[in-house]
């Protein structure tokens, strides 16, 4: 059985790959657009790193 922590990495993962999927399928994307999605992907890395992190320990 997963963990909580297994659960939400795989959830993180599944949801940053869905971002980098939109943003490739657009290619008329404007520069606040491009900005909102980096800073969503900047928060999904770092929630990422702690929970391996967490996992770790």
């Amino acid at each position: 059985m997963d963990t909580k922590i297994d659960i939400a990495i795989e959830y993180y993962t599944k949801k940053g790959q869905s971002i980098l999927n939109s943003v490739n399928a657009n290619s008329n994307l404007t520069a606040d657009e491009l900005i909102r999605y980096g800073e969503e992907m900047a928060v999904i890395e770092y929630k990422l790193t702690a929970l391996e992190i967490a996992k770790e320990n």
